[in-house]
This record gives structure tokens, C-alpha cells and sequence, in this order.
């Protein structure tokens, strides 16, 4: 027998008709509460696949920023290096006249 379908406290013979529809009321309300939880947690327990695919995008773009990033700084590195002259000194090679 479903809460919805009949309103169990309606026979009780210590409540009137007005605190038998209250309580049936709120047992739809605590049956509706049930549903949304369990409806929940079987949505949090499986995973989305819209926001994965999503985050596999955006894995990719970071992996790509990544990489230019190492590359701009061994682009650096290598250029100080090329500035070091052969007594280990730096050279700024950047200053013009």
C-alpha cells in the first residue's frame, strides 16, 4: 500500500479528520523526501559523463599549456647561456645604443 494512494491514518479512531489529513500530508511529504534521497545518491554515485568529457578537454588544453611553458623556459635558460661568455661572466646582449 503506497502513502499515496490511501491516507493510513484515516480509521485512527484518537484523531479527527482534520489531523488525519495532516499526518497524511506529511507522510507524502517524508515518502516524497525519501525518493529525492535515494534519487540523489544514485545520481552522486554514478559519474557525469558530460562534465568528464569536459574535463578531459580541458586536461588536453593544460597539458599544451604545460608543455609550451617548459618550452619558453628552456628557450630561456638557453639563451643565458648563449650570453655567458667564456670567462663565465654575463653579457647583456639586450642593451642598445
Amino acid at each position: 500500500m503506497s502513502v499515496f494512494d490511501q491516507n493510513p491514518y484515516d480509521a485512527h479512531p484518537a484523531l479527527s479528520s482534520t489531523e488525519a489529513d495532516l499526518l497524511w500530508e506529511y507522510a507524502q511529504l517524508a515518502q516524497h523526501i525519501k525518493d529525492l534521497t535515494a534519487t540523489t545518491k544514485l545520481l552522486s554515485e554514478q559519474p557525469d559523463q558530460h562534465l568528464l568529457g569536459r574535463l578531459r578537454v580541458l586536461e588536453r588544453k593544460m597539458s599544451l599549456v604545460l608543455t609550451l611553458f617548459k618550452a619558453s623556459v628552456w628557450g630561456v635558460i638557453n639563451e643565458q647561456a648563449a650570453s655567458t661568455d667564456l670567462s663565465g661572466q654575463y653579457v647583456d646582449n639586450t642593451t642598445t645604443m
